[in-house]
């Protein structure tokens, strides 16, 4: 376990434009969320502090510190390095963005032979037969190695400064440069490395089999329409043109409710109204994309992943057709789902019942996620400091 008198940062290597991959990968979407916010939370709960070494002109995670990159990975960990002097962590881990499969379980045990040795990193011994030029070689002593790989802060800093003009393939060949011994971790086989279009097939795979408990959630909302009085009515996170609006104490999308209840059902946390009571002043008027990204938080604070999501809109007017597309990015956007994972349709009620009266406008939705078999589900529901 990770002792307490330790301070622990992790630095997180994002500023890759993905040449071979043809695109910045640590952007792309995995299950649910980037390849680089994977790796991020990875480090959740073992690190004090994280920093992302990014490229400026790329997408900036809000989740997390980021600092410029430079023209190579070691100039990045380097400028990373320097922007977690002012905090002296005892350990940190220097970790690859693309590799967004690491484990708790690595990282915790990296952190303890860093504190014994002062330089750890995961490794794989070589099982397949290697040949060079026609003739084999032997495979003894061979070892493949992953990141993270921790260090003493100070030694791995200093190295860096010191070494600032070569020219190394990972940060532990620094240490083998001033003759310092690295302990090698067991590394982790599923650790792998986000390079080629079908490694990303392959992480989405492996993540999937690690969440095998499938649940389906469902949610259901009404809101009455009122005259609109320059209130844009909210359906799914786009504004419709309308005589109407609907009445709330928030901007009462009745799709993003239905589909909050759905995702909070998914995991037995409760309805959107434990969460955001209508008699807080905070949610007056509130974005309800708020309430829907609070219910994705939850499901993967569990290790959860949201698989897909299905929202139906009842009402015989406005028209959602000429908006189905808006609304299926908008929610795509905010739940970080590529949007085929996401259905919206409409339909009527023929003209029977208060929808039909068009007095309202409801709406259902289902949302199943995948969760890890094992996994305590206490929730802290007070603790909304994240969405203010």
């Amino acid at each position: 376990m990770t002792s307490t008198r330790k301070k622990i940062a992790a630095l997180i290597v994002a500023g890759g434009s993905g040449t071979r991959f043809g695109a910045p990968k640590q952007y792309l979407p995995l299950l649910g969320k980037s390849v680089l916010q994977w790796s991020v939370d990875a480090f959740g709960g073992i690190a004090d502090e994280i920093v992302a070494v990014t490229n400026p002109g790329h997408p900036q995670p809000e989740s997390v510190r980021c600092v410029a990159g430079g023209a190579t990975r070691q100039q990045s960990v380097r400028s990373g390095l320097a922007a977690l002097r002012a905090s002296k962590p005892d350990i940190v881990l220097i970790h690859d963005a693309a590799r967004p499969l690491v484990t708790r379980a690595l990282i915790e045990t990296l952190v303890a032979a860093a504190e014994k040795s002062g330089a750890a990193i995961p490794a794989l011994a070589v099982t397949d037969t290697v040949k060079r030029n026609g003739q084999t070689e032997s495979r003894d002593n061979l070892f493949t190695v992953q990141t993270p790989q921790a260090f003493d802060f100070a030694l791995i800093d200093t190295l860096h400064e010191k070494y600032k003009d070569k020219s190394f393939t990972d940060d532990a060949a620094l240490c083998e440069a001033e003759g310092r011994d690295v302990t090698l971790a067991a590394g982790q086989p599923d650790n792998i490395k986000i390079t080629h279009q079908q490694d990303l097939a392959r992480a989405e795979s492996l993540l999937s089999l690690r969440n095998g408990d499938v649940r389906t959630g469902q949610g259901y909302d009404v809101h009455k329409l009122v005259p609109a009085q320059g209130k844009k009515l909210m359906l799914c996170g786009v504004p419709i043109p309308h005589d109407f609006t609907l009445e709330g104490h928030s901007d009462a999308d009745a799709g993003l409710h239905a589909l909050t209840d759905a995702l909070l059902a998914a995991i037995g946390a409760g309805d959107i109204g434990q969460h955001f009571s209508p008699s807080d002043p905070r949610w007056k008027n509130a974005d309800s994309a708020l309430f829907l990204r609070h219910a994705a938080h939850l499901v993967i604070a569990q290790g959860g992943l949201i698989s897909h999501v299905d929202v139906t809109i009842v009402c015989e007017a406005p028209k959602i057709a000429p908006h189905r597309a808006a609304m299926q990015q908008r929610i795509a956007d905010i739940l970080n789902l590529p949007p085929a994972r996401v259905s919206v349709k409409a339909t009527t009620t023929e003209g029977l019942g208060f929808t039909g009266r068009r007095e309202g406008i409801a709406a259902q939705a289902i949302a199943t996620v995948r969760l890890p078999f094992l996994f305590a589900t206490a929730q802290k529901d007070e603790d909304l400091k994240w969405a203010s």
